[in-house]
């Protein structure tokens, strides 16, 4: 989970370490769980965020829809003076709201950070607070580095498990963003799972199904 590109499924997982299917699911979350962000790092510098859905095409519904039955999420990218990718964060929100949207913010960048958006109205009340530039998508041309990381999380997730409830996203979020913002440290990065898995406080099987 920390030090293959794309992980595996409850499934291979199952078959590989021969033991059924859910005792391998379960012991997954576990491990997504101390892979959550502390958010003790804000994002600095150059950073972009957007909102995306994450499920199947509706017909009559594309996009940023409010009736839509879609998983929606908000993230960010944390980008060097390159334009390269050096952190990303994102995580389920239940609408487009600025005061949704607003969670980014708080949990994962910093003040200080050179923000830019979209025209989306929900960043309006935001960039009271914050140095935020809102400028037009064109259809994500002008957050190209941004759109190849929605575009990896979501093949990641339809490719490898399929589907993913609502109520378990932000832990296969998790996992993908742990493994990106580590991706340059492949030597310590699973000396440093491990040391959070020791750390990480208990969670039941019943905190895991209710969630």
């Amino acid at each position: 989970m920390a030090t293959t590109t794309k992980s595996l499924s409850a499934s291979q997982m199952a078959v590989r370490f021969g033991v059924q299917e859910k005792t391998a699911r379960m012991f997954m979350q576990k491990v997504r769980e101390a892979m959550k962000s502390s958010g003790d790092f804000p994002m600095k510098g150059i950073v972009n965020v957007d909102e995306y859905v994450v499920g199947g095409y509706q017909e009559g519904r594309p996009g940023r829809s409010y009736d839509s039955s879609k998983k929606k999420a908000v993230c960010a990218v944390e980008l060097t003076d390159r334009g390269k990718v050096k952190r990303f964060y994102t995580f389920q929100i239940p609408d487009y709201s600025a005061r949704s949207l607003r969670k980014m913010f708080d949990r994962h960048i910093d003040k200080e950070a050179k923000i830019t958006t979209d025209k989306w109205k929900g960043y309006n009340p935001i960039a009271n607070d914050y140095d935020l530039t809102q400028i037009l998508s064109d259809k994500g041309a002008n957050f190209k580095a941004l759109h190849v990381m929605i575009h990896q999380v979501k093949s990641w997730i339809r490719t490898t498990y399929s589907w993913v409830s609502k109520k378990n996203i932000n832990r296969y979020f998790d996992e993908f963003c742990y493994r990106i913002n580590r991706s340059q440290s492949k030597d310590t990065i699973f000396n440093n799972l491990i040391k959070r898995m020791v750390k990480t406080d208990n969670i039941t099987h019943r905190e895991i199904i209710c969630g």
